[in-house]
């Protein structure tokens, strides 16, 4: 028994080698690579959208694309001043990149950044004329992990291919905005009782004095500073790893391991996607889903949530989500009390 576990051990310790090593070393040249791997993409221009959106660094930038190397310019060095040690990827960090090997595509997708839309045009994307257009497909079938494929499901060479080789880009968000976000679309909706009672009872268990025999059994009425109180909690994290929800992008998408190609913002959620969309040479009648804006939480809205944190509080909930702050070029927040 003790035999096998150090055998599984050793496997493990070297697929995580293979992984970073081939992630920044090849001996093979692209063409060969496609050929032994089984992919290749083939937009308009006849270049990949990897290709096409450095070939165009080249020339004289756009707007646009000034901006978007300007966000790549800044996470990069980011990540050099706060990162001293590069870790190794392993299957695990891989479960959020979805996969499109006919354009080319690594998509990490962020809960409560557009990744409903972003999934259906995924499949759409990936579906070979089974979807067309992907306002059809259903969110919760957007959802559906068979309907996707991720890169952990790969193979360590055909990973290492498509993180050289395929356009890498991940959606953010104001990060107490999508926490918010998160909160009312989780605690706050009757038909969430699959987080009401796996999350909201131990909140309220843990977080409300004298709690009522319904409220622990139902979880249904967690309050926002309940949640920031079992977010700030040592417990929270030492049982178990934060939900995707709530989860910090940089622990998600790993952007300091992984080189991220194009870092879309929900602020400017339809120009970036439309950009994304040239770049792979997605056909014309391909178009990103607009976002009803009734319903979004928005920063005055986030700020009435934090009107009853105290500065203490404030400042921890801060220092938690900082690194995602400063990775993506977000500002503090004028409504928090830091000082």
């Amino acid at each position: 028994m003790r035999k096998s576990r150090v055998q599984l051990v050793l496997a493990t310790c070297l697929g995580s080698f293979l992984l970073g090593l081939f992630y920044f070393q090849s001996s093979l040249n692209p063409a060969m690579e496609d050929r032994i791997l089984g992919t290749s993409w083939h937009a308009k221009s006849g270049r990949s959208p990897l290709q096409a959106l450095y070939d165009s660094d080249q020339f004289e930038q756009s707007s646009l694309q000034a901006t978007h190397q300007q966000r790549r310019d800044l996470l990069s060095n980011v990540c050099s001043r706060y990162t001293r040690k590069r870790r190794l990827l392993t299957p695990d960090d891989l479960r959020h990149l979805v996969v499109d090997d006919v354009h080319g595509l690594l998509y990490c997708y962020v809960p409560k950044v557009a990744c409903t839309n972003w999934k259906r045009v995924m499949m759409v994307l990936t579906g070979q004329g089974k979807y067309r257009n992907p306002l059809e497909i259903p969110a919760n079938e957007a959802h559906v992990s068979s309907n996707l494929r991720t890169l952990s499901e790969y193979s360590i060479p055909e990973i290492n291919h498509r993180l050289r080789n395929y356009l890498k880009f991940i959606f953010v968000r104001e990060p107490f905005e999508r926490l918010v976000s998160a909160y009312r679309n989780k605690f706050t909706r009757s038909y969430n009782t699959a987080f009401h009672k796996r999350y909201g009872t131990k909140i309220i268990r843990r977080h409300r004095q004298e709690p009522s025999t319904e409220a622990l059994e139902r979880g249904d009425d967690v309050r926002f500073e309940e949640f920031v109180y079992y977010l700030l909690d040592p417990r929270t994290q030492h049982e178990e790893p934060f939900n995707e929800h709530w989860e910090r992008v940089h622990s998600l998408c790993h952007p300091c391991i992984i080189h991220y190609d194009v870092v879309g913002k929900y602020e400017t959620l339809a120009e970036d996607a439309n950009y994304i969309l040239q770049l792979i040479g997605a056909d014309a009648s391909i178009k990103f889903p607009s976002s009803s804006k009734t319903a979004r939480t928005t920063d005055d809205m986030t700020a009435q949530f934090f009107e009853d944190i105290s500065p203490f509080y404030q400042k921890r909930l801060f220092n938690l989500y900082k690194m995602d702050y400063l990775l993506f070029n977000y500002s503090i927040p004028s409504y928090l009390q830091l000082r």
